[in-house]
């Protein structure tokens, strides 16, 4: 974990270099940073101090998705290890999908708030509005998602080089992050008046916490649709996957089995390519840490329960003592004295 932490020490350093230095010698920075394409390089020499909104877009998408993803099998433990602005899963499963949406999200979140701040020179707050009702006036920092959305999307997009079916599903879960940020705007309005009376209202739009974000791209996740790339007229593109459609014709007495036709996912819906393993074993093929040590709930019955997070392995059950203070008092005045008390508790892991 220190290692983690070291390096992302590292980067954020670069990157508070870069905002304090000329455009020249930001280019050669930028080029330091690993896991940049070309364009990201760009990007960065043309903008550094959007860089600085980058990077904690990462880590909170990353935080968000380890939340998410407490006492799962997968717990979203290791995506982001290789660099800050990559994070890989070799499988395209329902959790990478899950991955690049929310990752997308922070980085548009980031990026929206870094604006409002003025912590960006080239944005600042959202001026443009539409009519307000006659009760309330625009007023305010607005968020300025749009450019959060334009540049995310420019910068990271601008990784996914390959034209084949897993940058179509990256690409397509990137924008779905990116949007529910603008979708989940939320109007904030301040009262005008004597005492308090609320004669006039002026409003306007702000971010809501990252978690309500993490909350519905976890729906999504639940809900994603697996999907399939064909060529067609205009290159290829990603369909939802016939087998589900044959299926489901078949057991809606469609009658004689007939090629089904062609649904495109939705523009809101996370997709994904292949099936996600169990989880239960460390594989270094598709990303698994497996889940040998974890801990777990022996008596619960949710995703963190010793028999569905074990996979059947069993656990091991640690007894541990320890003192703890215990029977505080208030004496007046002003000190609280504790007494030391002895603590018995059972901790099971994961065999």
């Amino acid at each position: 974990m220190w290692k983690i932490h070291n390096k992302l020490l590292i980067y954020i350093l670069w990157i508070m270099e870069i905002r304090l230095v000329s455009s020249f010698t930001s280019a050669m920075l930028c080029g330091r940073i690993p896991g940049l394409t070309m364009a990201q390089r760009q990007l960065c020499s043309d903008m550094p101090d959007a860089l600085i909104a980058l990077d904690e877009g990462q880590q909170l998408g990353s935080r968000e998705c380890q939340q998410q993803f407490r006492g799962h099998r997968w717990n979203c433990s290791g995506v982001w290890q290789r660099n800050v602005f990559s994070h890989v899963i070799p499988i395209a499963s329902r959790e990478a999908a899950y991955t690049y949406a929310i990752a997308s999200a922070g980085a548009a979140y980031s990026v929206t708030a870094a604006c409002a701040r003025g912590n960006i020179s080239t944005c600042g707050c959202d001026v443009r509005h539409k009519a307000a009702p006659p009760d309330w006036k625009w007023g305010g920092c607005s968020a300025d998602v749009d450019f959060g959305m334009r540049y995310t999307r420019k910068f990271m997009d601008a990784r996914e080089l390959e034209r084949d079916s897993r940058t179509l599903m990256n690409l397509h879960n990137n924008r779905v992050g990116r949007t529910i940020v603008k979708k989940l705007l939320r109007t904030d309005c301040k009262c005008h008046g004597v005492s308090g009376s609320c004669v006039m209202k002026t409003c306007w739009t702000s971010l809501p916490p990252f978690s309500v974000i993490g909350d519905k791209l976890m729906q999504k996740y639940h809900k994603a649709k697996t999907v399939q790339a064909v060529r067609g007229k205009r290159g290829l593109r990603l369909v939802l996957s016939r087998k589900k459609h044959a299926a489901a014709a078949a057991a809606a007495g469609a009658g004689v089995a007939q090629k089904p036709a062609l649904v495109w996912p939705k523009r809101m819906e996370l997709v994904y390519l292949e099936a996600s393993p169990n989880y239960c074993e460390r594989s270094i093929q598709t990303g698994t840490l497996g889940t040998a040590g974890r801990p777990c709930n022996r008596s619960g019955h949710g995703p963190q329960s010793c028999d569905l997070l074990c996979c059947g392995r069993g656990h091991n059950t640690q007894h541990i003592r320890r003192k703890q203070q215990c029977r505080c008092q208030f004496h007046w005045c002003c000190s609280v004295e504790c007494e030391l008390c002895d603590e018995n508790y059972e901790e099971f892991t994961c065999k």
